[in-house]
């Protein structure tokens, strides 16, 4: 059965004008229900993360600054929020979203998070609306409790994981695939295992060619036993801060591509929803819906 985390506070309130669309954390799990691809009784509502999982892959000045709203209004700039209690603590229970999606992976075989793919939060800072990073917590609890011994973080959200790649720079048991577009943020990228740079404007057939071609050479250098999928919807071409070509259909057929390989090697997967910007919010939660349809078709 699959196990979703969710939580009211991923709904968490921003300023006025404020171009994260929040929304869609609130309308993505009631319409998964309303159509029934999940059912109420899927839904779990994580805790707070404790310190000792935060604290294994973010620095302790970092983290106290973080909780204590010592984070200069620079530094806030960067991340794209105000920083506020209520925030933390949001970004706290999606750390633990993943963390326990993780958990659940493990029993279930798959887990995914309404919330989460929070790939740009590196080690000592936060950026692109990311303050920690949901999956590399979870990738390391995994390693530390010797839940499992290989990671595969498989990275689609049109921006490259630049905080994934520089938390698992030096990490040998996580294998990071990262593919993003070429011109888009971050300006000036970090390493990941595997870096796919996209060029502007790249339609379905050029792209699902190119995953297919990279992430299978991937698997045959890195044998996972337990993946992680950032899936942002930002690849369509619709959206406001990606600057590709997909279609609605192309991205579907990406996760298809991506849960047929999870189920061909017959390893735990945990999802993580990254990015969607279109100006219509009908499009994202189609586009992010279609995630969840596709892992219940190919892994239950």
């Amino acid at each position: 059965m699959l196990k979703v985390a969710f939580d009211e506070a991923f709904i968490h309130p921003l300023p006025a004008g404020h171009r994260f669309p929040m929304e869609k954390y609130d309308l993505l799990p009631k319409q998964l229900i309303h159509e029934g691809t999940i059912e109420a009784h899927q839904l779990f509502s994580p805790a707070f993360c404790a310190y000792e999982d935060l604290n294994t892959v973010h620095d302790a000045l970092y983290l106290q600054q973080l909780f204590d709203l010592k984070i200069s209004p620079r530094e806030q700039r960067k991340t794209g929020f105000v920083h506020s209690s209520s925030l933390i603590e949001r970004e706290s229970r999606i750390m633990e979203g993943t963390r326990k999606c993780a958990e659940f992976a493990l029993s279930h075989g798959a887990a995914m998070n309404i919330a989460g793919g929070t790939h740009h939060a590196y080690s000592n800072r936060g950026e692109g609306f990311c303050l920690m990073n949901d999956q590399a917590i979870a990738a390391k609890w995994l390693l530390k409790n010797k839940r499992t011994t290989q990671v595969l973080i498989i990275d689609l959200d049109v921006h490259q994981g630049n905080g994934t790649a520089q938390v698992f720079a030096n990490t040998p048991e996580v294998f990071t695939f990262s593919m993003h577009g070429k011109n888009n943020y971050p300006l000036k990228k970090e390493m990941s295992d595997c870096d796919v740079e996209l060029e502007d404007g790249i339609g379905d057939t050029a792209y699902l060619k190119l995953l297919e071609r990279h992430l299978s050479e991937t698997l045959e250098r890195f044998c996972p036993t337990f993946i992680f999928f950032q899936s942002g919807v930002d690849v369509l071409e619709t959206d406001k801060l990606g600057r590709l070509g997909l279609s609605i259909e192309g991205c579907k057929k990406r996760d298809q591509f991506v849960f047929k390989k999870v189920k061909e090697l017959g390893v735990p997967v945990v999802c993580s929803m990254g990015g969607g910007y279109s100006p219509d919010i009908r499009q994202i939660i189609e586009a992010h819906a279609n995630t969840f349809r596709e892992a219940q078709n190919f892994l239950f």
